[in-house]
């Protein structure tokens, strides 16, 4: 997942990003960054953090597996949606789940990530470990934002991620499960903005300098198969 974030930062035209990433994505974004192969300007992560909830992570690994064979209709889907996230008011609108699934020559509708992602054996002593290491040698603008209803990120793992990287900002988002920018978009949006507004003001220089050397990264050895 990281050599695919660089891959799109070249595409990119090589510019410092800001990374901001939520539950797996938020994994491989502290990686790249932790491990020096992306030198971006800030990192916003997203209801994830080095150490993560077992139980919490059962639940998205039984959400994804539900259906292999596909659902019969997106309001098949909205009910899968709901009794996973049933915080959540349910849209009357059924339109905008076709983002979040694919229909098959068979009408079936299947969710658009690969199956095969669920494949590989997850070890999250090994995944803490590594993540922790990465999130000390944090120097650059930093922001985690948690669902207070999340299962997945504790307010016990925020803060031990807060630890790891002091000078980390803390947004907590009472009213919003693991799915944060789902639930609460317009808390979530407001948050990121003041954030950025302060680390990549808009049209002066980010409050992080670059560091062209930290691109070269570090070999943290074999690779890990994270939480989706």
């Amino acid at each position: 997942m990281v050599r695919d974030l660089e891959c799109i930062i070249e595409a990119l035209g090589k510019r410092r990003p800001v990374l901001v990433g939520a539950s797996m994505g938020g994994g491989t974004s502290l990686v790249a960054v932790g491990e020096g192969h992306v030198d971006a300007t800030a990192l916003i992560m997203v209801d994830i953090a080095p150490r993560i909830e077992p139980e919490g992570v059962d639940k998205i690994q039984a959400f994804m597996a539900q259906k292999p064979e596909g659902f019969d209709s997106l309001e098949e889907v909205a009910q899968a949606i709901s009794n996973y996230q049933p915080q959540r008011v349910r849209p009357k609108n059924l339109d905008g789940l076709v983002k979040n699934v694919r229909q098959g020559a068979n009408g079936k509708y299947h969710w658009h990530w690969d199956p095969r992602i669920r494949a590989g054996k997850r070890d999250l002593e090994r995944r803490q470990q590594r993540l922790e290491a990465c999130a000390r040698r944090l120097i650059l603008p930093a922001l985690l934002v948690r669902g207070g209803l999340s299962d997945v990120l504790s307010e016990e793992g925020a803060q031990q991620f807060l630890a790891l990287c002091p000078h980390c900002e803390y947004v907590n988002v009472a009213t919003a499960g693991h799915m944060v920018a789902g639930d609460r978009n317009d808390i979530f949006g407001t948050s990121v903005i003041e954030f950025l507004g302060r680390a990549v003001p808009v049209g002066g220089e980010p409050v992080h300098p670059a560091h062209p050397g930290s691109a070269h990264g570090i070999d943290a050895g074999e690779d890990i198969n994270d939480v989706p």
